[in-house]
């Protein structure tokens, strides 16, 4: 009887609207994995098998959602750190796997493939929360931490490379920092090398952005001392990013250019935007129909059951079915920040500030990869595209969500 009163008491908090949002868009990544692994040229139709693994992970993912809720809250505290190190040691093994299509970012185990970043996402987001949560934490202690356990993996990631992952890694880190304790002259300080980079390739936008950042730190009444510090730092990074450029690899490069002009090289580095641009045309309102797109029929449109599943989407079911992907997003992302009105923990209300950084980022730049307005980088869209580290990441993200919520009344 006990264990039924509690389990009741427990399940008066889950989230169901949270829950169903996740189980429509694994059943619609299925959907859309099946047209988009499928050929048909008149009467012949073939179709690739992966969708029937992407069941498989999904009652796995399943299952460990349910085990994730499980795990008694103290347990889980304490798992936090070493699963950290953890991820930290599979992102560095992963260096010493063979290459894929010119990157390292999977550990071979038989037939699966493990993504180790898709887990360290989750790990650092706990960690950073962990650590930043604690009580009378200086700015300057927040931002040795933030270093601390933010870097590693970012620079792990590059060394793979997946610049694609490394940029949602800074989204998440802002985002945990931003709802942090840190000052906001601090936070403007920390975002400001990010925008000294991308106004560094335009000289006059450079000065333009020192102008402003130097007058809003004088607004704040920092010494003088720390504006020209601001100054040095961000004018050095200026000068270091030609340096930087040249460090890339050139497919890279071409990735960045052809993101400016796509149809620079249309048949290389420009290929991917421009098939999945004219996908999306395809589309028009209503679409082409279930199985009937002609891009991924006639294999113009590359990843297109993992990257490019929006492309797919977008051709078969027109801006309708685009719109209703975006609305279903929406109404997730709504959920989760609906449930950081029933957290008052800081820890895990920074966590899932990190978590909603971590699904709004994703889903933006993999819908804006696909339409062609952000560099193609090799991002999935979350429980739509193929992956079972993807699925297995988001669905445990979406879990500890719903864990701090069936728990809030038995913690602290």
């Amino acid at each position: 009887m006990l264990l039924l009163k509690t389990l009741k008491k427990r399940l008066r908090h889950f989230d169901w609207w949270l829950f169903a949002c996740m189980i429509v868009l694994m059943i619609i990544g299925v959907i859309a994995i099946y047209s988009a692994l499928t050929s048909r040229i008149g009467e012949d139709s073939h179709t690739q098998s992966e969708y029937i693994r992407q069941i498989v992970w999904i009652v796995v993912a399943l299952i460990i959602f349910v085990l994730v809720i499980a795990i008694p809250y103290p347990v889980f505290e304490l798992m936090i750190l070493p699963a950290y190190f953890f991820s930290l040691a599979l992102l560095l093994l992963v260096l010493t796997m063979p290459q894929i299509k010119g990157a390292t970012r999977w550990i071979m185990l038989g037939p699966f493939q493990l993504q180790p970043a898709e887990f360290t996402k989750i790990t650092t987001i706990l960690l950073l929360a962990k650590e930043l949560s604690k009580p009378y934490i200086t700015d300057m202690q927040i931002l040795i931490k933030v270093v601390i356990i933010g870097l590693p993996p970012i620079l792990l990631l590059l060394l793979q490379p997946d610049l694609g992952s490394a940029v949602i890694f800074g989204a998440i880190v802002f985002g945990i920092l931003a709802f942090s304790d840190l000052s906001d002259y601090w936070l403007i300080l920390s975002v400001s090398p990010f925008i000294a980079i991308v106004t560094s390739f335009y000289f006059p936008a450079f000065i333009i952005f020192m102008l402003i950042l130097l007058f809003v730190l004088y607004k704040y009444n920092l010494s003088w001392i720390a504006l020209g510090f601001t100054a040095v730092i961000n004018t050095f990074i200026f000068f270091l990013v030609p340096f930087l450029w040249n460090g890339l690899k050139e497919y890279q490069q071409n990735r960045i250019l052809s993101f400016l002009d796509p149809t620079r090289d249309p048949l290389g580095a420009g290929y991917q935007a421009i098939q999945s641009r004219i996908a999306i045309g395809n589309g028009m309102f209503w679409g082409r129909g279930f199985l009937e797109g002609t891009q991924k029929n006639l294999n113009f449109l590359p990843e297109r059951h993992t990257d490019f599943i929006f492309s797919v989407i977008a051709e078969e079911f027109g801006f309708v079915g685009s719109m209703l992907i975006i609305m279903i997003f929406y109404f997730f992302i709504y959920r989760l920040i609906r449930s950081l009105k029933s957290i008052t923990d800081k820890e895990q209300r920074l966590a899932i500030v990190g978590i909603i950084t971590l699904f709004t980022s994703q889903a933006v730049v993999n819908i804006a990869i696909n339409l062609g307005v952000f560099p193609t980088t090799g991002l999935p869209l979350p429980f739509i595209s193929y992956g079972g580290s993807s699925l297995l990441a988001n669905t445990i993200a979406v879990a500890i969500i719903m864990k701090f919520l069936t728990e809030k009344s038995f913690v602290r």
